[in-house]
């Protein structure tokens, strides 16, 4: 495969004939994640996932305790359910996986998943960042999920350096713009904290992705459409849907198995889906239109786990509709881009935090000889792997 383009050598879509994207000429209903890796990088380029032992600031109590009522990341990442490896071993072993599911990829991404992967000093981020990106000469980029309480500016321009030789993707635990939701959640962050990170973020040569979950009890239609328009409001450049499931050993799971909340329905969802995805900017990218857990953890809903089945049922209401993705946007009264910067808003307790933490259990696992900085130049490119 050729050198990685850069976000800044490509848009997530481009213009084709007559005003129309890529992917509508295509005839596809929306800007799916597989399609647009493939028009970027002219190959299948897949992700791979990476768990650096990270955790988050709801759970050790920088902000709250507890963590999301949602979440077990044992149960979300498979990683979590067994010894913690070196991240060049994670990845490695993820690219064999993938290479013996697919006849042929070309290109990999390193996809920091599990909990809140920007909540350590900048200087161990940027370590563990490119032990990753060194890893494997097919290496193009980096995805990293993280909270929006959790991005000082330290680490917005760490990651806008290596935008300017990788794509970066920074994927961003939104969930939903009402706050009585997040506080369900038990996020203990605001949607304030959201709009202060993706205004800070924009520009910079990386890409942001909200993480939204749609059927959260209280929300109504028209209230999963709002946090639908808020998309094209703030400009995120892709999106990933997740329906409400409840696995075991959390605190949503006990209240289901109680009969307390009852989960969305599979015809509810399909449609809701279409909906919000006809409220977003054409060019956004989709990259997720549902989620699933491992079925040993999973409590309800059953049907999340037919996940081919799910996209077909979406593209089927859509074509029964004769819609597709952007027909309701309606753009915002003041373009993204020209929104103001704000201030750097993140919260002195998770600063605190960050400065205390010691080195993260995977990069205590790296022999002295095998840090980034005997295979990285001074510019940042990966000397010998790269020639980006």
């Amino acid at each position: 495969m050729n050198s990685p383009p850069t976000t800044n050598d490509l848009p997530a879509d481009s213009l084709a004939n007559e005003g129309e994207l890529a992917w509508q000429t295509e005839g596809l209903r929306f800007n799916a994640f597989g399609r647009a890796l493939r028009r970027r990088f002219g190959g299948r380029v897949q992700r791979v996932s990476i768990d650096a032992g990270f955790t988050c600031p709801n759970v050790d109590g920088a902000v709250t305790q507890g963590g999301c009522n949602f979440c077990d990341n044992r149960s979300f990442s498979p990683s979590r359910r067994v010894r913690l490896k070196r991240v060049s071993e994670q990845l490695i072993a993820g690219i064999q996986t993938v290479t013996k599911r697919y006849d042929r990829v070309d290109g990999f991404i390193a996809y920091f998943q599990p909990a809140t992967n920007t909540y350590a000093p900048v200087e161990q981020l940027d370590e563990i960042f490119r032990l990753a990106l060194n890893a494997d000469p097919r290496v193009v980029g980096l995805a990293i999920g993280t909270r929006p309480d959790c991005v000082p500016e330290s680490v917005l321009s760490l990651l806008e350096d290596l935008a300017r030789h990788y794509v970066v993707s920074l994927e961003y635990g939104m969930q939903s713009v009402h706050d009585d939701s997040l506080q369900w959640m038990n996020r203990a962050h605001t949607h304030a904290d959201m709009i202060n990170a993706i205004d800070r973020s924009r520009g910079r040569g990386f890409e942001c992705t909200a993480h939204v979950i749609l059927g959260v009890p209280g929300e109504t239609h028209e209230m999963m459409m709002q946090t639908a328009e808020e998309i094209g409001v703030l400009g995120f450049d892709a999106i990933k849907l997740h329906n409400l499931y409840s696995v075991k050993g959390t605190p949503l799971g006990d209240e289901v198995l109680a009969g307390k909340i009852k989960m969305m329905d599979r015809d509810e969802y399909i449609c809701t889906v279409v909906d919000f995805l006809e409220r977003i900017p054409p060019a956004t990218v989709v990259e997720r239109v549902s989620g699933e857990a491992p079925p040993q953890y999973l409590i309800e809903p059953k049907w999340c786990l037919e996940k081919s089945a799910i996209r077909n049922e979406i593209g089927a209401e859509f074509r029964r509709r004769g819609t597709r993705q952007g027909d309701r946007f309606i753009p915002p009264a003041l373009a993204p881009e020209d929104r103001e910067v704000p201030p750097d808003l993140t919260p002195q307790t998770i600063r605190d935090q960050i400065e205390s933490r010691g080195r993260l259990p995977v990069l205590k696992m790296q022999p002295p000889e095998s840090t980034p900085d005997s295979t990285m130049t001074s510019d940042g490119d990966a000397g010998g792997l790269h020639s980006d």
